[in-house]
C-alpha cells in the first residue's frame, strides 16, 4: 500500500514540474512573435501586405530575443526584419506598376 503522505522531495518535484509547465508573459510574447512569423511567411505569395506582416513579426521576434537575453537571436531577427522590409518595398512597387499597367 502506497503512503498517502508525500515527502518534501516529492513536493518539490511536483512544484518544479508545475513551474516548468507554466509560461510567463515573455514566453507568451515570444510564442506570439514566432507564430506570427510562421503564419505571415506562409502567406507571403498572397499579398505584399503579408511580407510587411512578416517584417513586423521579425521585429517582435528581435525584441523578444533581446529581452530574454539571447542577443544573437535578437540581432538575426532584426536583420530579417530589414530584409523583409526591403522585399515589401520592391513587391509593393511591383504591384503598383502592375496595377498601373492594367488601367490602360
Amino acid at each position: 500500500m502506497a503512503n498517502a503522505r508525500q515527502g518534501p522531495e516529492q513536493d518539490a518535484a511536483q512544484s518544479k514540474t508545475a513551474k516548468e509547465i507554466s509560461m510567463d508573459a515573455l514566453t507568451w510574447f515570444g510564442l506570439f512573435a514566432v507564430s506570427g512569423m510562421l503564419l505571415t511567411y506562409s502567406m507571403e505569395e498572397r499579398s505584399h501586405w503579408f511580407v510587411l506582416g512578416f517584417a513586423g513579426a521579425c521585429a517582435l521576434g528581435s525584441i523578444y530575443g533581446f529581452l530574454q537575453g539571447a542577443w544573437p537571436f535578437g540581432l538575426v531577427e532584426a536583420v530579417w526584419a530589414g530584409v523583409a522590409l526591403k522585399r515589401w518595398r520592391s513587391r509593393r512597387s511591383a504591384s503598383k506598376e502592375c496595377g498601373e499597367a492594367l488601367k490602360y
